[in-house]
């Protein structure tokens, strides 16, 4: 088909175009895919149908309403930027379409809408026509979003896979509503500042936990549509509660009716094998070095962030995608232009999104799902970093997990691995992540890494998730953690709730809940997460006790000294190094027994005199319970 000018108006302009060629189209969901047209009354007129397929020699849209037949509806293509057009009069909302493309391999194929903002419920795959008529009722906490830098507030994470959270005794899954009505008292009762929701973008295999996206911009089917969605994270806002969304920028699912080939060649993907095929994931690589594919990627995440008004992504694979021989062997992989392994265009990509989003969305936060060394992923991309607002520290996780799964006999000789990462606490803004990827595949749940008996587990859980929030960086917890879940995670099934029915996981629970209270009421905790000045060591070397003490500060908050003893006695008369004299309240003791722990603790308070004890000016007697992690609050 010839190609036409942009004279019908239903057709995207030509700066749209212009911008689209260029790969700097910020807004790009509202120009491609189905859009809605409506007269001066409101009613709908038709559909525009856009799509970009630069190589495809015809292209079709093939809809319900034609019985499929994609020959009454050929699209024209525009002005040499790739992207393809007609109008259908009479086309609304929640009308079935695909584009069916003749590539430039002459062969016909039938595809989805790379910017459908709806989909079948799979195993269908067809894109629907959508238009959102949700009414937003969070501007308050938009409002004083804007006036935050997530690095110095509160930060505990609740991570949850929507899927498997609760499900209905028939085993069939709640609706974005339900999980409202369910989700939204629950999380921000037990006072988690912010949610954290692997993809709901849709795809074809609730397996892959949807990290094989088939429709970037769609929301999960599974649940309803879209504007559901955004009514569960409005109740969360106007809850107090934000949300993270985890995003997967870095591959996409090879199901032939998605991006795959798209127009009969690797459009999306890297056409270098050695660069577009993951081969430990088995999918196909965005191919960075192009900048309508970069446009589409940074655009989603603008799009995620403004129309469902999320308060992050959680970048999924980071480093996959900075190295060019991640997950390959020698002789599977060739080097940059500089002769090194770093792939460039991916790095250019991740500046790019980040300087973009947080431009555009004063208050959000980008967080990297990133293991290795790579200098600078939450430098600002003036000075050469990529930008991020937050990592995951991977090696806390594994260094602390390993600790913890010793019995307390032998933890003395492992002491080093809970200091370890204070070497390098400051180097980046981080996350510590106790996420899905620690509970599954053989792992065990977390309860169940754990030694001893099953008292002895809890305690160890409780102890651990205390040091844990104490310690700079942000909190992530999987769900099911906070009730001691015995089970290791499987997406087929929901949670063992049956738990709270006993008291020793009602305990966990509880907690968990009174945890993050004491934490966010504790400026110290985390107003410097991301300063050396923030925290300083009681006594980092107690090993013969399996003893850890330290102190959390921010200007103008009461100092907090955090206490764990991960040994299996109580470690009575214990002195205990203090900032200052004065009455410290016992803020959280972990072996409370309302914890169903053993009871033991300071009776409230502790009263520190002066006397210089490890550095510190002050010191107090205290008794230090077994296996738990005692808060003091300076409190005068």
């Amino acid at each position: 088909m010839s190609e036409q000018q942009t004279t019908d108006t239903h057709a995207p302009g030509e700066l749209d175009l212009h911008l689209i060629g260029e790969g700097r189209h910020e807004e790009l969901w509202t120009v491609l895919g189905a859009q809605v047209s409506t007269g001066s009354t409101g009613e709908v007129e038709g559909t525009s149908f856009r799509v970009w397929a630069p190589n495809a020699m015809e292209v079709q849209v093939a809809g319900e309403w034609a019985g499929w037949d994609g020959s009454a509806h050929p699209m024209a293509r525009l002005d040499g930027s790739g992207v393809w057009h007609v109008h259908v009069p009479g086309v609304g909302v929640g009308s079935q379409y695909k584009y069916r493309i003749r590539g430039a391999d002459g062969q016909w194929v039938d595809r989805a809408d790379p910017m459908a903002q709806w989909a079948e419920k799979p195993p269908s795959s067809a894109s629907v026509v959508w238009r959102s008529q949700h009414q937003w009722g969070d501007q308050d906490w938009l409002e004083a979003r804007r006036g935050k830098q997530p690095v110095d507030e509160a930060m505990s994470v609740y991570e949850v896979h929507l899927a498997s959270w609760r499900k209905h005794y028939s085993g069939d899954l709640y609706d974005w509503d339900q999980i409202a009505d369910a989700l939204v008292p629950y999380v921000s009762g037990l006072g988690f500042t912010h949610v954290e929701f692997m993809p709901v973008m849709q795809h074809p295999f609730g397996g892959s936990w949807g990290y094989h996206v088939t429709s970037y911009f769609a929301a999960d089917s599974r649940f309803g549509d879209p504007d559901g969605l955004k009514r569960l994270i409005d109740r969360l806002h106007q809850a107090g509660v934000g949300v993270i969304l985890d995003w997967v920028p870095g591959h996409f699912a090879t199901d032939e009716w998605a991006l795959a080939r798209f127009d009969g060649t690797p459009l999306y993907e890297d056409p270098n094998p050695q660069r577009g095929w993951h081969k430990e994931w088995g999918s196909h690589i965005f191919n960075f070095g192009r900048n309508e594919v970069r446009n589409f990627l940074y655009a989603n995440a603008v799009f995620w962030l403004e129309e469902f008004h999320a308060d992050g992504l959680r970048v999924d694979g980071v480093a996959s995608m900075l190295y060019l021989d991640y997950a390959r062997e020698h002789g599977e992989w060739s080097p940059n232009v500089h002769g090194g392994r770093e792939n460039l265009e991916a790095v250019q990509f991740l500046q790019e999104m980040n300087a973009t989003v947080y431009k555009r969305v004063p208050g959000i936060v980008t967080i990297a799902e990133e293991s290795t060394a790579w200098p600078g992923v939450t430098g600002p991309t003036s000075e050469g970093g990529l930008g991020f607002g937050f990592k995951w520290n991977m090696g806390w996780m594994h260094d602390s997990l390993t600790y913890m799964a010793k019995d307390p006999l032998y933890r003395s000789h492992h002491h080093g691995q809970m200091t370890f990462s204070l070497v390098y606490a400051f180097a980046e803004n981080y996350v510590l992540p106790i996420s899905h990827d620690e509970v599954v595949h053989g792992k065990g749940s977390l309860l169940r890494k754990m030694p001893g008996d099953r008292w002895q587990q809890l305690a160890n859980l409780r102890a651990y998730l205390a040091f844990m929030w104490a310690h700079p960086g942000k909190q992530l917890l999987f769900m099911g953690c906070e009730i001691g879940q015995e089970s290791e995670w499987a997406e087929s099934r929901e949670l063992d709730w049956w738990l709270l029915e006993h008291p020793e996981h009602a305990g966990v629970h509880a907690m968990v809940r009174d945890m993050n209270a004491a934490y966010t009421a504790s400026g110290a905790l985390w107003g410097r997460d991301n300063d050396p000045a923030g925290f300083q060591w009681v006594d980092a070397n107690d090993a013969g006790r399996n003893t850890f003490s330290f102190v959390r500060r921010s200007p103008g908050e009461p100092d907090v000294v955090c206490v764990s003893n991960f040994a299996g006695q109580p470690h009575e008369g214990y002195r205990l190094g203090l900032p200052s004299a004065g009455t410290w309240t016992e803020v959280l003791n972990t072996d409370a027994s309302a914890y169903h722990g053993s009871g033991v603790g300071n009776l409230g308070s502790i009263t520190a005199v002066e006397g210089e004890h490890v550095g510190q000016p002050a010191h107090a007697d205290v008794v230090v319970p077994p296996l738990a992690t005692v808060w003091f609050r300076k409190a005068d």
